[in-house]
């Protein structure tokens, strides 16, 4: 054991399940680097159970770029079986360091910027911090942009408005009708924020179950319409199973997992709040492959019945719901389309930039300044444009995303469970001149592991190029560092793994001096 012990009154549940709470007298109240809203969270207040947490992903899980994540992989050649592997393959990979990541949640209650401090410290954290919180943001302004769109689709089929809906003055290539519901959406979004972390529960508690019966009902329209599935789910690969599909699986692989790559980081900001660890890794084991898997698998079984039905596959669920003939059926639709954008983009993209914001200035940005700021940033930098092309969506942003993601997990994994065995002093996480201080305030060892991983990881991305010479992308053709181009394709798993062992190597040496 490399730490002290944590300061503060440890509650045995098992051996390994031990939950620590910080005494009044020894949270650090007028520290620069605390506030309310990053202080543990009390052992009274950690209730989150296994079904909260598979609530939760359920969630998340269940929204529009998750349904139509298999129909890009689709697009680039694979058929159903294919597509609904690599989604599910990624999520069981992507589970692992969430897993470890979430563990310091319930033992501790800290969120995910206060963790990074130990390994980044004090001052240091707030890059990975900022890091994770800015792609959230652009994440933020891809889900509130489709749950703007569901709302036009749906408004416009329901009201009969016609051609002046659909057809009016443009902004930017959309009507400003489009741009109307994005900012209603908007609203509502900040509204429900507003209201802290309990509300984020309850909106995943009694959203989840809603929206899985939502995509069943709408596999039963369409079987019923199209009188059975079949015309999709009979279309061969383009790949095959040779050197072409392993061409594109691997990118697609690390694609899948960039998706989730930005939860394994700041997971404990959830976790925080869990009764203990049990029910962290149950739920989150029982709610994120299971249901990736299965929302994949109706995703293309819904698109295939719109083949058969309409001669076109149709992957965006509001635009199909929009051609639902029922009033009644076209009203569910669109609530449980808008409830399943709010919940994941509450859940997922809100939270983290809340806490990574507040952790910049605890003192001037609690939780919901922080969240305010993060909605504003989302919608500045314009992010629906990444969802456009399936090669820049899933190539592009996943893979560099997931990349760099990547090499922060590897350095927090490394010194927690490597370097810690899972031990901190709870109370110098917000003390200046702590053991977590380093050198005024930065461990030059994460910031050398962080770089090296990440130009391991994403300094050979590459664009790729169409028969007509055309790039689909915005990286050189032979990639930014040209002999890294090889790694490119499996950017995740380097950035990880070179952060994690470079962490470990060189804390060794400084922990040894310690001890």
């Amino acid at each position: 054991m490399t730490d002290t012990a944590p300061t503060g009154s440890p509650t045995t549940r098992g051996a390994a399940d031990v939950r620590i709470e910080l005494s009044p007298d020894a949270f650090p109240a007028d520290s620069p680097y605390a506030n309310e809203d990053l202080r543990p969270v009390p052992l009274a207040e950690r209730r989150w159970t296994t079904y909260n947490f598979a609530a939760l992903w359920i969630g998340m899980a269940v929204n529009v770029p998750s349904w139509t994540l298999a129909a890009g992989l689709v697009a680039l050649g694979m058929d159903w079986k294919q597509s609904v592997l690599t989604i599910a393959l990624g999520n069981v990979i992507v589970l692992l360091p969430m897993l470890l990541t979430g563990h310091a949640g319930p033992k501790y209650g800290i969120p995910f910027p206060v963790l990074a401090r130990a390994s980044f410290g004090l001052r240091g954290a707030n890059l990975p911090a900022l890091l994770r919180g800015l792609v959230a943001c652009a994440w933020f302004g891809i889900q509130t942009w489709i749950g703007g769109q569901s709302i036009y689709f749906l408004t416009g089929k329901l009201s009969g408005a016609g051609s002046w809906w659909t057809d009016a003055g443009k902004v930017d290539g959309y009507p400003w009708t489009q741009w109307l519901c994005f900012l209603l959406f908007f609203a509502v979004e900040i509204v429900i924020i507003l209201r802290g972390m309990e509300a984020v529960r309850r909106l995943e508690n009694w959203a989840a179950p809603l929206m899985l019966a939502g995509a069943v009902a709408l596999l039963v329209w369409i079987a019923n319409k199209a009188g059975g599935f079949g015309p999709l789910l009979d279309q061969p690969s383009q790949l095959g199973w040779g050197a072409d599909f392993w061409k594109v699986f691997f990118p697609a692989l690390m694609g899948m997992i960039g998706f989730w790559s930005t939860l394994s980081l700041n997971i404990p900001d959830f976790t925080r709040f869990g009764a203990g660890q049990r029910a962290q890794v149950w739920g989150q084991s029982l709610g994120l492959p299971t249901t990736m898997a299965v929302f994949a698998l109706l995703s293309v079984l819904v698109t295939s019945g719109a083949q058969a039905v309409y001669g076109e596959p149709i992957w965006d669920p509001s635009q199909l719901a929009a051609r639902m003939d029922s009033t009644i059926g076209v009203l569910f639709a669109l609530f449980v389309l808008l409830l399943a954008t709010l919940s994941t983009n509450i859940a997922a993209n809100l939270v983290s930039p809340a806490y990574d914001l507040s952790n910049l200035a605890p003192k001037f940005i609690n939780f919901r300044t922080g969240a305010l700021i993060a909605c504003c940033v989302g919608v500045i930098i314009f992010p629906w444009k990444l969802i456009e092309n399936p090669d820049i969506y899933i190539f592009t942003w996943l893979g560099t995303v997931g990349g760099l993601l990547g090499t922060v997990a590897g350095i927090l994994i490394a010194d927690y469970w490597l370097i810690r065995r899972t031990h901190l002093d709870l109370a110098g996480l917000y003390r200046a001149h702590s053991r977590y201080w380093y050198d005024s305030g930065w461990n030059w060892r994460a910031l050398a592991a962080f770089a090296v991983g990440a130009v391991l990881a994403v300094g050979g991305s590459y664009s790729k190029v169409d028969g007509d010479g055309i790039k689909a992308g915005p990286f050189p053709a032979d990639g930014l560092i040209p002999f890294l181009k090889p790694l490119a394709d499996y950017g995740w798993a380097v950035g990880m793994g070179a952060s994690l062992l470079l962490y470990a190597l060189l804390m060794r040496g400084r922990e040894r001096q310690n001890t």
